[in-house]
């Protein structure tokens, strides 16, 4: 006799990982007599700033249990950042926010943690940052691609993920875009999730703003979660840092499920966040960081010939050369540039490629100047 089937195997229930397809390329750029230029990953690689390693330091040695709901300062915090930086008003540090171990996990398990499951559908972008997908199958929920409101129909939506700026692709989502499905929740009690992790890395054009800016929501956070992340901006992707902001009811159902199940923030990296949050300095810095290895890339792959599509904002240029992306990504191993296919983020990623800015200035003139030698000529 059989035995009985207990559960239904992780295989069936998750996509491959996608990075595992690079093993070849990898090994074809390391091989590179001047090393390789990994452009794969948003990984930060410059130092975090003192004052956030001191805070940290000085949190170490307190021995007691952290509160899930970050502290009061923490919360009073993420309160002031989001005003100061964003322009985010009218959340109450008491009850609109809330820490998470870093926005992967705390993406990852929304749907779940929120009572999205099986008969559900979730709206992914059409392009999007894998977990938003993984978090759905993880619910058990039925997955949708879509950008747009028109192709959703009569359908009942649970929850939908925005992204701006968006990863892979830098789009940023006006005003009034964002109010489209402002109304859209409104109407319909869906849940809207807007990833903002690249909110601070506008470099060209309309600037990013926040689905809890009173521009785009009058004020009015119903239905409504922002997520937020200090791995990109302060360079504490290590620390796993993150919150989620937004509807006071959500953030408290969020918190006691959360509670029970001791998802909690260490308290010397609730410490650390703080030193990070009350201080605007190494953000603005990192910023211009950013700006001038994007430059370099984005001259060197024009020049090469390649099309760069969006790439307003975020860490990343979202390029072509016109045919399909992972033979762009075996042409730039053979420089020793490792890239992401655009085929990672959903089919209509095929023909592109991610090129991230995630790599020291020495590194990235690097591969300025392979393209340029490389392709341009």
């Amino acid at each position: 006799m059989q035995p009985r089937v207990l559960r239904k195997p992780v295989g069936d229930r998750l996509p491959d990982f996608p990075w595992d397809s690079l093993a070849e390329a990898t090994a074809q750029a390391k091989s590179h007599p001047d090393g390789i230029v990994d452009l794969s990953v948003g990984t930060p690689i410059d130092p975090v700033a003192p004052s956030i390693q001191l805070a940290l330091a000085e949190s170490a040695a307190v021995p007691g249990y952290p509160q899930t709901k970050g502290t009061q300062r923490l919360r009073e915090a993420i309160v002031g950042a989001m005003q100061r930086r964003y322009g985010v008003t009218g959340l109450d540090p008491k009850n609109a926010v809330l820490p998470v171990i870093g926005t992967k996990e705390a993406i990852a398990w929304l749907p779940t943690l929120l009572g999205v499951g099986e008969g559900h559908t979730v709206v992914i972008p059409e392009l999007a940052y894998p977990t938003y997908e993984v978090s759905a199958r993880l619910a058990g929920a039925d997955v949708l691609r879509s950008d747009s409101l028109l192709k959703l129909g009569p359908q009942p939506v649970s929850l939908v993920y925005l992204n701006s700026p968006a990863n892979p692709h830098g789009q940023v989502l006006g005003v009034e875009h964002l109010r489209k499905f402002v109304d859209y929740a409104r109407r319909t009690g869906t849940i809207i999730i807007s990833d903002e992790c690249y909110v601070g890395l506008g470099f060209e054009g309309e600037k990013p703003v926040s689905i809890l800016d009173p521009q785009v929501c009058d004020g009015d956070h119903r239905n409504l979660l922002a997520v937020h992340s200090l791995s990109k901006t302060s360079n504490m992707a290590s620390y796993r840092a993150g919150w989620l902001a937004g509807d006071p009811q959500l953030i408290q159902e969020l918190l006691e499920i959360r509670r029970h199940a001791g998802l909690m923030n260490p308290g010397p990296i609730q410490a650390a966040m703080v030193a990070a949050l009350e201080e605007d300095g190494h953000e603005t810095l990192q910023r211009e960081l950013y700006r001038h290895r994007r430059d370099m890339l984005k001259i060197a792959l024009r020049e090469a010939g390649f099309t760069i599509e969006h790439s307003q904002a975020g860490l990343y240029l979202w390029a072509t050369e016109g045919c399909d992306g992972r033979e762009t990504v075996a042409r730039l191993a053979q420089l020793g540039i490792l890239v992401a296919p655009g085929d990672f983020y959903g089919p209509r990623g095929q023909q592109f490629v991610r090129i991230g800015l995630t790599a020291t200035d020495e590194r990235i003139e690097a591969a300025a100047r392979r393209i340029t030698e490389g392709f341009g000529k």
